[in-house]
């Protein structure tokens, strides 16, 4: 049959594909309205204890009161993180199963021989959490006092001084590999089964310096035990406001923070994840987290779910480029 003339028939098939589009919408837009019904699941893929499950601890009890239900925390460790990232990237696109993760999601698929997930096809970002820095320690028998020194002393006798990391392909390692990296210094990598490890020895004398979190290093600092040279970070830390940046000290185009970004898996509707990302921000906002957090050397960084994918597409091909020029590996 041919069409009228008048273009009837066509209009009346694009007010239907119309009608079915709307229709095919509606359950997903009934869902967010309601969203949540039901405690949300937090996903952080690392054991109990390190910096990401710190700050999922820290944000989960306001950010469920500003979401309107609550979430639980799953620790969910293994393989870097992937595990636990791939649960997530695997779970029912519903907002009932997110996850958290740190600088490491940009890090992974250039490390890692083989990736369970696509980083930017398989998730969708909620937002920025917040963001810390490390701190350059090192043993306080060293012959630096500062950044200048120690550099000057590993080009002077290179292979000679070792640094401890919480094992190959963390923020301890990458923290140390990137200052190798632009301070042009050798130093030999050791790396330990977590950060505690890395910590203690670089104490004793095992290691010469190691690269751990502000929080953890500030009370070894303060006794005397270990000597800081600079923080990693584009500005200081209140947790540390004498120490300089190492940009400040002597490396000046070197910086580092690891931040902290929560994700959904791809299909969830927008609608759930700008309803994440609104309470979220809200939940960032409180005078009385702020507070917890800065007090444990993290940064409060409220964003959009478009800001906080935009830092991961900015971060893939640089951590890219630099573990191809340095050889790195997970291994």
């Amino acid at each position: 049959m041919k069409c009228m003339s008048n273009g009837t028939f066509p209009t009346r098939r694009l007010a239907l594909a119309g009608a079915l589009a709307l229709l095919s919408a509606l359950p997903a837009t009934a869902l967010a309205q309601t969203y949540p019904t039901k405690a949300v699941k937090l996903v952080v893929p690392y054991a109990p204890g390190g910096s990401a499950d710190i700050a999922a601890r820290l944000v989960a009890d306001e950010w469920g009161k500003a979401l309107g239900g609550s979430l639980f925390i799953e620790n969910k460790g293994g393989a870097g993180g992937n595990i636990g990232v791939d649960m997530v990237a695997k779970a029912a696109p519903d907002g009932y199963t997110i996850g958290l993760q740190t600088v490491s999601l940009a890090i992974n698929p250039a490390l890692m021989v083989k990736m369970p997930y696509d980083t930017l096809k398989d998730l969708a970002p909620i937002g920025l959490v917040a963001s810390s820095q490390h701190v350059l320690v090192v043993n306080s028998s060293l012959p630096a006092n500062n950044i200048k020194e120690l550099v000057a002393l590993l080009k002077a006798q290179p292979g000679k001084y070792s640094y401890g990391s919480a094992g190959a392909g963390s923020t301890f390692h990458m923290s140390a590999e990137l200052f190798k990296a632009v301070a042009g210094v050798p130093i030999v990598h050791i790396p330990y089964r977590g950060g505690g490890p890395a910590l203690i020895d670089t104490m004793s004398g095992q290691v010469a310096l190691s690269f751990p979190v502000l929080s953890a290093a500030q009370p070894h600092v303060q006794s005397g035990k270990l000597r800081a040279l600079g923080v990693t970070g584009p500005k200081r830390s209140a947790l540390m406001p004498d120490v300089p940046t190492i940009a400040e000290a002597g490396v000046p185009q070197y910086a580092f923070e690891t931040w902290f970004i929560v994700f959904a898996p791809a299909a969830t509707p927008k609608l759930i994840i700008d309803k994440l990302n609104a309470s979220l921000n809200q939940a960032l906002g409180t005078a009385a987290l702020k507070e917890r957090m800065t007090k444990d050397g993290f940064d409060p960084t409220p964003s959009t779910p478009e800001q906080a994918r935009a830092r991961v597409e900015a971060e893939l091909p640089q951590w890219a480029k630099l573990i191809k020029e340095r050889g790195i590996s997970a291994d």
